[in-house]
Protein backbone atom coordinates (compact mmCIF):
# COMPACT_ATOMS: atom_id res chain seq x y z
CA UNK A 1 0.00 0.00 0.00
CA UNK A 2 1.16 3.43 -1.21
CA UNK A 3 -0.11 6.68 -0.17
CA UNK A 4 1.31 9.89 -2.12
CA UNK A 5 0.94 13.54 -0.92
CA UNK A 6 0.16 16.36 -2.97
CA UNK A 7 0.40 20.16 -1.71
CA UNK A 8 0.52 22.46 -4.72
CA UNK A 9 2.12 19.88 -6.93
CA UNK A 10 5.34 18.95 -4.56
CA UNK A 11 6.03 15.57 -3.77
CA UNK A 12 8.46 15.95 -1.38
CA UNK A 13 10.08 12.19 0.38
CA UNK A 14 10.92 11.34 3.48
CA UNK A 15 12.64 8.12 4.61
CA UNK A 16 9.96 6.33 5.90
CA UNK A 17 8.01 4.26 3.28
CA UNK A 18 9.20 6.84 1.11
CA UNK A 19 6.52 8.68 1.74
CA UNK A 20 5.93 12.29 3.51
CA UNK A 21 2.85 11.77 6.18
CA UNK A 22 2.69 15.15 7.41
CA UNK A 23 1.64 17.07 4.18
CA UNK A 24 -1.74 19.14 3.96
CA UNK A 25 -3.45 17.01 1.42
CA UNK A 26 -3.45 13.10 0.74
CA UNK A 27 -5.12 12.97 -2.48
CA UNK A 28 -4.22 9.23 -3.91
CA UNK A 29 -4.00 5.55 -2.29
CA UNK A 30 -3.08 3.12 -4.49
CA UNK A 31 -1.72 -0.30 -4.86
CA UNK A 32 0.68 -1.15 -7.45
CA UNK A 33 2.89 -4.23 -8.56
CA UNK A 34 5.69 -5.15 -6.20
CA UNK A 35 8.79 -5.02 -7.29
CA UNK A 36 9.93 -8.65 -6.92
CA UNK A 37 13.03 -8.48 -8.30
CA UNK A 38 16.40 -8.43 -6.37
CA UNK A 39 18.51 -5.87 -7.89
CA UNK A 40 22.31 -5.17 -7.46
CA UNK A 41 25.30 -3.19 -9.59
CA UNK A 42 26.79 -5.23 -11.90
CA UNK A 43 30.33 -3.71 -12.41
CA UNK A 44 31.74 -3.51 -16.23
CA UNK A 45 34.67 -1.14 -16.22
CA UNK A 46 36.74 0.96 -13.25
CA UNK A 47 39.65 3.11 -12.51
CA UNK A 48 38.49 5.44 -15.16
CA UNK A 49 39.49 9.24 -14.49
CA UNK A 50 36.46 11.57 -13.52
CA UNK A 51 33.72 9.43 -15.70
CA UNK A 52 30.63 11.73 -16.14
CA UNK A 53 28.52 9.69 -19.18
CA UNK A 54 28.17 5.99 -20.39
CA UNK A 55 26.23 4.85 -23.59
CA UNK A 56 26.75 1.62 -26.16
CA UNK A 57 27.59 1.27 -29.88
CA UNK A 58 24.02 1.63 -31.94
CA UNK A 59 25.28 -1.88 -33.26
CA UNK A 60 26.35 -3.60 -30.24
CA UNK A 61 24.51 -3.42 -26.79
CA UNK A 62 27.52 -4.57 -25.15
CA UNK A 63 30.37 -2.20 -26.40
CA UNK A 64 30.31 0.46 -23.98
CA UNK A 65 31.69 4.39 -24.63
CA UNK A 66 32.90 6.09 -21.27
CA UNK A 67 33.20 9.63 -21.54
CA UNK A 68 36.11 11.17 -19.39
CA UNK A 69 35.73 14.82 -18.20
CA UNK A 70 39.49 15.79 -19.68
CA UNK A 71 38.47 15.03 -23.17
CA UNK A 72 38.66 10.88 -23.68
CA UNK A 73 36.26 8.56 -24.82
CA UNK A 74 37.13 4.91 -23.82
CA UNK A 75 35.34 1.80 -25.45
CA UNK A 76 35.17 -1.59 -23.20
CA UNK A 77 34.23 -4.41 -25.31
CA UNK A 78 33.01 -7.78 -24.33
CA UNK A 79 34.49 -6.74 -20.61
CA UNK A 80 37.79 -5.52 -22.20
CA UNK A 81 38.88 -2.00 -22.03
CA UNK A 82 40.33 -0.77 -25.48
CA UNK A 83 44.32 0.13 -25.21
CA UNK A 84 43.48 3.17 -27.49
CA UNK A 85 41.35 6.01 -26.94
CA UNK A 86 38.34 6.24 -29.19
CA UNK A 87 38.43 9.91 -28.45
CA UNK A 88 41.21 12.26 -27.51
CA UNK A 89 40.67 15.69 -27.80
CA UNK A 90 42.76 17.29 -24.72
CA UNK A 91 44.59 19.25 -26.70
CA UNK A 92 41.79 21.30 -27.16
CA UNK A 93 39.29 20.85 -23.71
CA UNK A 94 39.44 22.38 -20.64
CA UNK A 95 40.86 20.01 -18.40
CA UNK A 96 39.22 20.34 -14.57
CA UNK A 97 41.39 21.89 -12.33
CA UNK A 98 39.70 21.21 -9.13
CA UNK A 99 36.91 18.56 -7.55
CA UNK A 100 33.82 20.92 -8.39
CA UNK A 101 34.89 22.01 -11.58
CA UNK A 102 31.97 21.94 -14.01
CA UNK A 103 34.02 22.24 -17.62
CA UNK A 104 35.25 20.02 -19.82
CA UNK A 105 34.21 17.16 -22.30
CA UNK A 106 30.53 17.24 -21.39
CA UNK A 107 27.81 15.45 -23.85
CA UNK A 108 28.45 12.67 -26.29
CA UNK A 109 25.92 11.09 -29.09
CA UNK A 110 25.98 8.70 -32.31
CA UNK A 111 24.47 9.98 -35.31
CA UNK A 112 21.00 8.32 -35.91
CA UNK A 113 22.55 6.80 -39.04
CA UNK A 114 25.93 6.39 -37.74
CA UNK A 115 25.86 3.01 -39.51
CA UNK A 116 26.16 4.90 -42.52
CA UNK A 117 27.94 7.99 -41.84
CA UNK A 118 30.25 7.38 -38.79
CA UNK A 119 29.56 10.95 -37.29
CA UNK A 120 29.72 11.31 -33.92
CA UNK A 121 28.71 15.11 -31.83
CA UNK A 122 30.13 16.17 -28.59
CA UNK A 123 29.88 18.70 -26.55
CA UNK A 124 32.93 20.87 -24.87
CA UNK A 125 34.06 23.40 -23.52
CA UNK A 126 37.51 24.70 -25.04
CA UNK A 127 40.57 25.92 -23.10
CA UNK A 128 38.90 29.55 -23.81
CA UNK A 129 36.03 28.63 -21.96
CA UNK A 130 33.72 28.14 -24.81
CA UNK A 131 31.01 25.54 -25.22
CA UNK A 132 31.74 23.93 -28.63
CA UNK A 133 28.93 21.29 -30.09
CA UNK A 134 30.93 19.46 -33.15
CA UNK A 135 31.22 16.74 -35.31
CA UNK A 136 33.51 14.28 -35.65
CA UNK A 137 34.16 11.50 -38.41
CA UNK A 138 34.70 7.68 -37.01
CA UNK A 139 36.82 5.56 -39.17
CA UNK A 140 38.39 1.66 -37.58
CA UNK A 141 36.21 2.51 -33.95
CA UNK A 142 38.25 5.33 -33.84
CA UNK A 143 37.71 9.32 -34.40
CA UNK A 144 39.57 11.27 -36.71
CA UNK A 145 40.21 14.35 -34.81
CA UNK A 146 41.33 16.17 -37.95
CA UNK A 147 37.82 16.04 -39.18
CA UNK A 148 35.73 18.43 -36.13
CA UNK A 149 33.56 20.77 -37.65
CA UNK A 150 32.03 22.99 -35.35
CA UNK A 151 27.89 23.55 -35.14
CA UNK A 152 27.74 26.09 -32.38
CA UNK A 153 30.52 27.51 -30.54
CA UNK A 154 29.67 30.50 -27.78
CA UNK A 155 31.27 32.09 -24.62
CA UNK A 156 30.30 30.79 -21.16
CA UNK A 157 29.83 33.88 -19.06
CA UNK A 158 31.15 31.68 -15.63
CA UNK A 159 32.66 28.80 -15.63
CA UNK A 160 29.54 26.63 -13.91
CA UNK A 161 26.54 26.07 -15.45
CA UNK A 162 27.34 24.37 -18.91
CA UNK A 163 24.34 22.27 -19.17
CA UNK A 164 26.48 19.65 -21.28
CA UNK A 165 24.00 17.22 -22.68
CA UNK A 166 23.06 16.26 -26.23
CA UNK A 167 21.10 13.42 -27.75
CA UNK A 168 18.57 12.43 -30.74
CA UNK A 169 14.68 12.38 -30.30
CA UNK A 170 13.08 9.35 -32.01
CA UNK A 171 12.64 12.03 -34.97
CA UNK A 172 16.25 12.48 -35.92
CA UNK A 173 15.95 16.19 -33.99
CA UNK A 174 19.11 16.82 -32.16
CA UNK A 175 18.53 18.91 -28.55
CA UNK A 176 21.05 20.74 -26.62
CA UNK A 177 21.30 21.48 -22.89
CA UNK A 178 22.62 25.00 -21.88
CA UNK A 179 22.91 26.34 -18.24
CA UNK A 180 22.06 29.70 -17.53
CA UNK A 181 25.74 31.33 -18.04
CA UNK A 182 26.70 30.40 -13.93
CA UNK A 183 27.20 32.35 -11.04
CA UNK A 184 24.56 31.95 -8.48
CA UNK A 185 20.98 32.91 -8.86
CA UNK A 186 21.43 33.77 -12.52
CA UNK A 187 22.69 37.57 -11.90
CA UNK A 188 22.19 38.55 -15.53
CA UNK A 189 18.10 36.99 -16.02
CA UNK A 190 19.73 35.01 -18.55
CA UNK A 191 16.93 31.94 -18.10
CA UNK A 192 14.32 34.01 -19.05
CA UNK A 193 16.09 36.07 -21.53
CA UNK A 194 14.48 34.19 -25.51
CA UNK A 195 17.47 37.02 -27.39
CA UNK A 196 20.10 34.44 -25.99
CA UNK A 197 20.54 30.75 -26.05
CA UNK A 198 21.05 30.17 -21.67
CA UNK A 199 19.09 28.66 -19.36
CA UNK A 200 17.06 26.45 -22.23
CA UNK A 201 16.79 23.30 -24.11
CA UNK A 202 18.09 23.87 -27.80
CA UNK A 203 16.16 22.11 -30.74
CA UNK A 204 17.73 22.04 -34.52
CA UNK A 205 17.92 19.99 -37.41
CA UNK A 206 21.58 18.79 -38.04
CA UNK A 207 22.17 18.89 -42.08
CA UNK A 208 24.75 16.73 -43.99
CA UNK A 209 27.56 19.58 -44.24
CA UNK A 210 27.32 19.84 -40.20
CA UNK A 211 24.81 22.97 -40.54
CA UNK A 212 22.10 22.99 -39.10
CA UNK A 213 18.17 24.32 -39.89
CA UNK A 214 15.48 25.40 -37.57
CA UNK A 215 12.77 23.09 -36.95
CA UNK A 216 9.70 24.51 -38.46
CA UNK A 217 7.62 23.66 -35.98
CA UNK A 218 10.07 25.70 -33.38
CA UNK A 219 8.13 27.71 -31.04
CA UNK A 220 10.21 31.26 -31.22
CA UNK A 221 10.85 31.57 -35.07
CA UNK A 222 9.37 35.29 -34.61
CA UNK A 223 10.52 38.53 -33.31
CA UNK A 224 14.13 38.58 -32.38
CA UNK A 225 14.30 35.60 -29.92
CA UNK A 226 16.90 32.59 -30.43
CA UNK A 227 14.99 30.31 -32.54
CA UNK A 228 16.74 27.55 -31.71
CA UNK A 229 15.04 27.78 -28.53
CA UNK A 230 12.76 24.74 -27.62
CA UNK A 231 11.84 25.18 -23.53
CA UNK A 232 13.73 27.88 -21.29
CA UNK A 233 13.91 29.04 -17.63
CA UNK A 234 16.17 25.95 -16.69
CA UNK A 235 19.02 26.29 -14.60
CA UNK A 236 21.69 23.81 -15.48
CA UNK A 237 19.93 20.84 -17.19
CA UNK A 238 22.57 17.68 -16.20
CA UNK A 239 20.92 15.10 -18.34
CA UNK A 240 18.06 14.74 -20.43
CA UNK A 241 15.99 11.72 -21.73
CA UNK A 242 13.87 10.75 -24.45
CA UNK A 243 11.21 7.58 -23.75
CA UNK A 244 12.32 4.91 -25.73
CA UNK A 245 8.24 4.36 -26.37
CA UNK A 246 6.84 7.64 -26.96
CA UNK A 247 9.54 10.17 -27.17
CA UNK A 248 8.18 11.80 -23.97
CA UNK A 249 11.00 13.95 -22.35
CA UNK A 250 12.17 13.85 -18.91
CA UNK A 251 15.20 16.70 -17.62
CA UNK A 252 17.05 16.85 -14.35
CA UNK A 253 17.53 20.59 -13.50
CA UNK A 254 20.06 21.07 -10.99
CA UNK A 255 18.61 23.14 -8.12
CA UNK A 256 20.10 26.16 -6.23
CA UNK A 257 18.85 26.68 -2.57
CA UNK A 258 15.62 24.78 -1.38
CA UNK A 259 14.91 22.24 -4.39
CA UNK A 260 16.14 19.71 -6.98
CA UNK A 261 13.61 18.72 -9.88
CA UNK A 262 12.27 16.46 -12.50
CA UNK A 263 10.68 17.99 -15.51
CA UNK A 264 8.29 16.76 -18.19
CA UNK A 265 7.58 17.44 -21.76
CA UNK A 266 5.19 15.19 -23.60
CA UNK A 267 5.88 14.11 -27.17
CA UNK A 268 3.03 15.71 -28.54
CA UNK A 269 4.16 19.38 -26.73
CA UNK A 270 4.29 22.48 -29.49
CA UNK A 271 7.44 23.75 -27.42
CA UNK A 272 7.92 27.19 -25.70
CA UNK A 273 7.47 25.50 -21.90
CA UNK A 274 9.25 28.08 -19.46
CA UNK A 275 9.97 26.41 -16.36
CA UNK A 276 10.48 29.65 -14.38
CA UNK A 277 13.94 30.06 -13.18
CA UNK A 278 15.58 32.26 -11.89
CA UNK A 279 11.86 33.46 -10.81
CA UNK A 280 11.02 29.85 -9.71
CA UNK A 281 13.04 27.28 -8.05
CA UNK A 282 11.30 23.98 -8.59
CA UNK A 283 7.77 25.41 -7.53
CA UNK A 284 8.61 28.11 -5.24
CA UNK A 285 8.89 31.01 -5.52
CA UNK A 286 12.52 31.91 -6.17
CA UNK A 287 12.32 36.00 -6.28
CA UNK A 288 11.40 37.54 -3.43
CA UNK A 289 9.46 40.27 -5.42
CA UNK A 290 7.39 37.53 -6.57
CA UNK A 291 4.53 35.16 -4.89
CA UNK A 292 2.65 32.05 -5.29
CA UNK A 293 0.02 34.24 -7.66
CA UNK A 294 2.39 33.55 -10.92
CA UNK A 295 2.39 29.90 -10.23
CA UNK A 296 0.53 29.56 -13.69
CA UNK A 297 2.94 31.41 -15.83
CA UNK A 298 5.01 27.92 -15.69
CA UNK A 299 5.20 24.63 -16.09
CA UNK A 300 5.98 22.88 -12.55
CA UNK A 301 8.21 20.08 -12.50
CA UNK A 302 6.53 16.59 -11.56
CA UNK A 303 8.76 15.65 -9.39
CA UNK A 304 11.01 17.40 -6.53
CA UNK A 305 12.94 16.74 -3.55
CA UNK A 306 14.94 18.92 -1.18
CA UNK A 307 17.81 20.39 -1.97
CA UNK A 308 19.45 19.71 1.68
CA UNK A 309 23.11 18.22 1.45
CA UNK A 310 25.98 20.59 1.34
CA UNK A 311 27.81 20.37 -1.96
CA UNK A 312 31.02 21.39 0.05
CA UNK A 313 31.13 18.90 2.28
CA UNK A 314 30.33 16.24 -0.95
CA UNK A 315 33.29 17.38 -3.06
CA UNK A 316 35.78 17.11 0.49
CA UNK A 317 34.31 13.58 0.72
CA UNK A 318 32.44 13.93 4.24
CA UNK A 319 29.57 11.35 5.00
CA UNK A 320 26.16 13.69 5.45
CA UNK A 321 23.49 11.46 7.54
CA UNK A 322 19.54 12.12 6.63
CA UNK A 323 20.39 14.11 3.84
CA UNK A 324 18.60 13.98 0.14
CA UNK A 325 20.69 15.51 -1.75
CA UNK A 326 22.52 18.63 -3.25
CA UNK A 327 22.51 18.10 -7.50
CA UNK A 328 20.06 15.84 -9.32
CA UNK A 329 21.29 13.48 -12.23
CA UNK A 330 18.47 12.70 -14.24
CA UNK A 331 18.49 9.44 -15.94
CA UNK A 332 16.12 7.60 -18.14
CA UNK A 333 12.94 5.62 -18.50
CA UNK A 334 13.58 1.86 -17.97
CA UNK A 335 12.55 0.02 -21.69
CA UNK A 336 14.69 -3.06 -21.42
CA UNK A 337 13.54 -6.59 -20.94
CA UNK A 338 16.36 -8.15 -18.57
CA UNK A 339 13.78 -6.66 -15.64
CA UNK A 340 10.40 -6.48 -16.48
CA UNK A 341 9.42 -5.21 -13.37
CA UNK A 342 11.25 -1.98 -13.88
CA UNK A 343 9.42 -1.40 -17.15
CA UNK A 344 8.20 1.98 -17.84
CA UNK A 345 9.82 3.73 -14.47
CA UNK A 346 11.60 6.95 -14.83
CA UNK A 347 15.18 6.37 -12.50
CA UNK A 348 17.10 9.38 -11.74
CA UNK A 349 19.38 10.10 -8.37
CA UNK A 350 21.75 12.43 -6.83
CA UNK A 351 25.29 13.26 -7.55
CA UNK A 352 25.88 14.66 -3.85
CA UNK A 353 24.46 11.52 -1.72
CA UNK A 354 24.78 9.06 -4.88
CA UNK A 355 20.86 7.75 -3.97
CA UNK A 356 19.02 6.26 -6.80
CA UNK A 357 14.88 6.36 -7.19
CA UNK A 358 12.64 5.82 -9.28
CA UNK A 359 8.59 6.31 -10.18
CA UNK A 360 6.22 5.91 -12.61
CA UNK A 361 4.49 9.34 -14.24
CA UNK A 362 0.97 8.76 -14.43
CA UNK A 363 -1.04 11.64 -16.11
CA UNK A 364 1.85 14.15 -15.68
CA UNK A 365 1.93 12.92 -12.41
CA UNK A 366 5.07 11.00 -10.02
CA UNK A 367 3.47 7.55 -8.47
CA UNK A 368 5.00 4.22 -6.84
CA UNK A 369 8.35 6.53 -5.90
CA UNK A 370 10.86 4.09 -4.87
CA UNK A 371 14.38 4.79 -3.25
CA UNK A 372 16.67 1.77 -4.54
CA UNK A 373 19.87 3.24 -2.95
CA UNK A 374 20.51 0.61 -0.34
CA UNK A 375 19.70 -2.12 -2.38
CA UNK A 376 21.81 -1.10 -5.24
CA UNK A 377 24.87 0.26 -2.94
CA UNK A 378 24.81 -2.59 -1.09
CA UNK A 379 25.23 -5.05 -3.82
CA UNK A 380 28.67 -3.28 -4.24
CA UNK A 381 29.46 -2.81 -0.79
CA UNK A 382 29.79 1.15 -1.02
CA UNK A 383 28.37 3.92 1.02
CA UNK A 384 29.72 6.50 -0.86
CA UNK A 385 28.98 7.21 -4.58
CA UNK A 386 28.83 9.97 -6.69
CA UNK A 387 26.56 9.40 -9.21
CA UNK A 388 27.78 11.74 -12.05
CA UNK A 389 25.66 10.01 -14.96
CA UNK A 390 23.03 7.62 -15.95
CA UNK A 391 23.28 6.14 -19.43
CA UNK A 392 20.97 3.78 -21.46
CA UNK A 393 22.41 1.02 -23.45
CA UNK A 394 20.81 0.50 -27.10
CA UNK A 395 18.65 -2.48 -26.15
CA UNK A 396 16.83 -0.28 -23.00
CA UNK A 397 19.11 -1.45 -20.15
CA UNK A 398 20.41 1.16 -17.75
CA UNK A 399 23.77 2.21 -16.87
CA UNK A 400 25.16 4.23 -14.04
CA UNK A 401 28.32 6.03 -13.50
CA UNK A 402 30.40 6.76 -10.24
CA UNK A 403 32.68 9.87 -10.76
CA UNK A 404 35.11 8.15 -8.62
CA UNK A 405 35.67 5.70 -11.77
CA UNK A 406 33.36 2.78 -12.43
CA UNK A 407 30.31 2.22 -14.55
CA UNK A 408 28.04 -0.24 -13.93
CA UNK A 409 24.47 -1.42 -14.98
CA UNK A 410 21.35 -2.49 -13.30
CA UNK A 411 20.61 -6.05 -13.13
CA UNK A 412 18.69 -8.60 -11.55
CA UNK A 413 19.65 -11.15 -9.45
Amino acid sequence: LLVFSNNENKYKLSYCNGVNLSMKKTILIVIINFISAQLYLELLGQDFDKPIYVTTSPINSNIFYIVEQDGYIWIVDDGKELSTPFLDITDRTHKPLFPADEMGLLGFAFDPNFTDNGFIYINYNDKDDNTIISRFKTESNKVDINTEQYILRFKQPYSNHNGGHIAFDSEGYFYISVGDGGSAGDPDNRAQDLTNLFGSILRIKLNDDASYSIPKDNPFLKDNYMKEIWSYGLRNVWRFSFDKLNNDMYLGDVGQNAWEEINYISHDSKGGLNFGWNIMEASSVFLRDYNDSILHHYQLPVFEYPNDAKYVRTILGIKQKDVHGCSVTGGYVYRGSRIPELYGRYFFGDYCTGKIWSFYLNDGKAIDFRDHTNELLGSINKSKFYLSSFGESENGELLLVDYSGSIYRISEK
